[in-house]
């Protein structure tokens, strides 16, 4: 294990600095293989064909249905198989992180991330363009269900489920860029490719080292070893889903040195982004039981995104939810004592946290498996027609120091 480890942190070392003009590089670029598959499914007109048989795909290892277009054949065949790379040792030990803090993950995952996300105005616009019409939920409903198929521990064994939602949330990407790269749709030149690689690393931080920094401000205490295995899981995740490797931050460090400066680049103010946070506390206001409680939910997104993003995505103020939920760390130092001191007190919040996560989800999803289609349409609005230790708790990386902001 420390053997893999130094060497992740040796090419991390050696790999190049992130800069303006290195980001500025990875806004032209895709996904290749998914882009080529999307776009010959589209020139054939196999779409339609190729999202119903693919909502009888659900496992891995399952016989690919008949009629599945060839290019969709190839690209599923290419994709079937995790990295070579992969350090199982590590992605159980990620596993093991995620059942001891599946409440506080998903916690930080829905009230943290997403906001961040919708923070983000040009990723913001890109998720308005594809969310449900139905129920506002889906997003959230994906990103639940993708996580919790993740953490299971068969997520890249036959049967499981994760292997062919990566493979559709891939195509879903490619799709989104299909649609918007056309006509005067999306502006390219200025706004780069959409979902490009800076934005796809850029969304893989907001799942990764944000959400740890949320667990770190909710008081949640992590080991160092817990921290890097979350973390290399969603590294894994990222290949799969299509990031190019050579740009990925290959540890904590260098995934704060890219956050920072993703994040300077373009976070900001916008009304799409301030509609989803709105959709967002609507939906979970639903989900706890009765009004008296609705306030906690804007008071926790202000309280984890802090107070300019918060104003920027228009999340309502409370006074008194303001000031209680800053009590929250206090609360969970406590219940993680009990669960130092206590293998029973474990073992009951680790089934407690189980249950209000399946909880959760199951509000979410409605009871449905989100299939993850490539639309064929956009919104009208766009013109497209067609358990460890803790004695070595985590802390953050440093915020990484403004090379502009005079000395002292």
């Amino acid at each position: 294990m420390d053997s893999a480890r130094e060497d992740r942190g040796a090419a991390a070392d050696a790999a190049p600095a992130y800069t303006e003009a290195s980001l500025d590089a990875l806004r032209s670029v895709g996904d290749e293989l998914a882009d080529a598959t999307v776009e010959e499914l589209f020139a054939r007109g196999e779409t339609g064909a190729f999202n119903t048989l693919m909502r009888w795909f659900t496992t891995a290892g399952q016989d690919l249905p008949d009629g599945l277009p060839a290019v969709a054949r190839d690209y599923l065949e290419a994709t079937a198989m995790p990295p070579s790379w992969v350090d199982w040792g590590e992605m159980e030990r990620a596993r093991l992180f995620f059942i001891d803090n599946n409440v506080h993950v998903s916690t930080a995952l829905s009230f943290a991330a997403m906001p961040s996300c919708y923070a983000v105005p040009r990723v913001a616009k890109l998720l308005s363009a594809t969310h449900s019409l139905e129920y506002p939920s889906r997003r959230m409903a994906e990103t639940g269900q993708f996580t919790v198929y993740l953490m299971q521990p068969d997520a890249f064994e036959a049967g499981s489920r994760f292997i062919p939602a990566a493979q559709k949330v891939r195509l879903l990407h490619a799709s989104i860029r299909y649609h918007l790269s056309r006509g005067d749709r999306w502006d390219v030149a200025r706004a780069g490719v959409p979902i490009c690689q800076e934005d796809m690393i850029g969304g893989q931080m907001m799942f990764s080292i944000q959400v740890l920094d949320a667990l770190h401000r909710l008081g949640v205490h992590l080991s160092n070893e817990g921290a890097d295995a979350y973390f290399y899981a969603w590294r894994v995740v990222g290949a799969m889903l299509g990031i190019d490797l050579a740009h990925m931050p290959g540890d904590l460090h260098r995934a704060r040195l890219f956050s920072d400066l993703y994040m300077s680049r373009h976070m900001g103010p916008s009304p799409e982004g301030a509609k989803l946070t709105r959709q967002l506390i609507d939906l979970y206001e639903e989900v706890v039981p009765g009004t008296l409680f609705d306030p906690v939910v804007p008071a926790m997104v202000r309280f984890l995104v802090g107070e300019t993003v918060a104003d920027w995505l228009e999340v309502p103020r409370s006074p008194v939810w303001d000031t209680a939920v800053r009590s929250a760390p206090a609360l969970l130092g406590v219940l993680e004592t009990l669960e130092d001191r206590s293998p029973l007190a474990t073992w009951a919040l680790d089934r407690l946290g189980h249950h209000t996560t399946v909880f959760e989800l199951s509000s979410l999803t409605r009871g449905r498996v989100m299939q993850y289609a490539i639309p064929e349409q956009l919104k009208g609005e766009y013109g497209v027609t067609s358990a460890a230790r803790r004695l070595d708790r985590w802390t953050p990386p440093p915020v990484t120091p403004d090379p502009a902001a005079p000395d002292g």
